[in-house]
């Protein structure tokens, strides 16, 4: 599918940096991050929602500096996976609010976490977790606050990616929560601040996942009426979608907050990443050849899944915009194809190096550069970036001209 819509500063930027590339004697591959587009989201996101849910970015999404930059003064704080994460959040804002996630936290991560940031949110994702965030704890003088993480059996709202509501390596299974908050409670180096019930990653059915609250909400009143132990704190994670197929079935933000518009009986944390980042990434990469191969047509591209592994993991073929580029410096013919069906493949050794199948192209010459928007999460972060030991891409921070404004959310 072609996109259409790529804003006119980001094609400027894309023309810019493919004459700097051919100056270099290279071909342009680059992501582009508007800053302005990730500002107005966030600030839209928060201005919807109710002052009682908090917005902890999902640093997993996409975190280079400038993203985590312009997010600092308009999110409540940052989700994070691992130490690295971190360390990437500290750089840019050393005293925000951290949650700290994952089933396989290392022992180095749980003690760092517990010496630098003891007063912030720990999941527990099993028993030996609690037991090794305890035990980390005392060394470091802290109380953990920690979010016991459940697989509730009937979370089951839809989306690209299930975490919960069947077999996965995340969370407690509900059968073993008695040994769990028995074993908390008697950990003195323990204090259980709530539920985490991250459940689904790209849920682009906002009623459902309002619904999914919803249980999520019943289940912590459960869960406090059965051991009466108080759990002010409901982490329900993130999983708001984005139509990576260029339509309008995204994930309707203002419709959750209609739900949850009457005062929540605990405190909610939201984990967006996807939603947040996506629309302001742009995946550039400028043709290298143009070929027919038995009936089909191939752009072959400077880049491919190693920089952009989104559309492979996610195996759909993703949109994209036709830049043209007139500069040809070039002494043998520029090949050319018009009114074609195309599949772009990248520069790698393998025939799953595909970024999309049968999009429909009025004309594209060798040169032109392919543009391909909602590149702004789980893009670059997911790639194998030194397969074949290819240049990486370059990453170019772009803003909207004075005057015009980014998407709201």
């Amino acid at each position: 599918m072609v996109a259409s819509g790529i804003p006119h500063h980001v094609r400027a930027a894309v023309r810019a940096a493919a004459a700097g590339s051919h100056r270099g004697g290279a071909a342009l591959s680059a992501y582009f991050y508007d800053v302005d587009e990730l500002t107005a989201r966030a600030r839209s996101m928060r201005a919807v929602l109710p002052d009682a849910v908090e917005i902890f970015y999902a640093v997993k999404a996409n975190s280079h500096p400038a993203v985590l930059g312009a997010l600092v003064p308009r999110v409540t704080g940052f989700e994070i996976a691992s130490g690295g994460e971190l360390d990437k959040v500290r750089a840019v804002a050393p005293g925000v609010p951290l949650i700290l996630n994952g089933p396989g936290k290392s022992d180095a991560e749980i003690a760092r976490f517990l010496r630098v940031a003891g007063g912030d949110l720990i999941n527990a994702e099993s028993v030996h977790d609690l037991h090794r965030i305890d035990w980390f704890a005392g060394r470091a003088g802290v109380r953990a606050q920690v979010l016991i993480r459940v697989n509730r059996g009937d979370a089951r709202v839809a989306g690209s990616h299930r975490m919960a509501g069947a077999a996965t390596q995340f969370g407690i299974d509900p059968a073993d929560l008695d040994e769990a908050v028995g074993r908390a409670r008697r950990l003195r180096g323990i204090a259980v601040r709530g539920l985490h019930l991250h459940s689904v990653s790209n849920c682009t059915d906002a009623a459902a996942y309002l619904d999914f609250v919803g249980g999520c909400m019943r289940f912590a009143r459960e869960l406090e009426a059965r051991y009466g132990l108080p759990l002010p704190v409901l982490d329900v994670g993130g999983g708001f979608g984005v139509d990576y197929s260029g339509g309008a079935a995204g994930f309707d933000l203002r419709l959750l907050a209609e739900g949850l518009r009457k005062p929540p009986p605990t405190r909610v944390i939201l984990e967006p990443g996807r939603f947040l980042a996506a629309p302001c990434g742009y995946y550039a990469a400028e043709v290298l050849d143009l070929k027919r191969s038995h009936g089909v047509a191939f752009a072959v591209v400077r880049g491919g899944t190693h920089h952009f592994r989104l559309p492979a993991a996610w195996r759909h073929s993703h949109p994209f915009a036709v830049v043209p580029i007139e500069d040809w410096p070039h002494p043998y013919p520029r090949p050319i194809l018009t009114d074609a069906a195309l599949t772009v493949a990248g520069e790698l050794c393998t025939p799953n190096d595909v970024l999309a199948r049968d999009s429909r192209v009025d004309r594209i010459r060798a040169g032109d550069v392919l543009v391909f928007p909602l590149a702004g999460a789980y893009a670059w972060e997911i790639s194998h970036h030194d397969f074949l030991s290819h240049p990486h891409p370059e990453i170019i921070v772009v803003s909207r001209p004075p005057g015009v404004r980014g998407r709201p959310a």
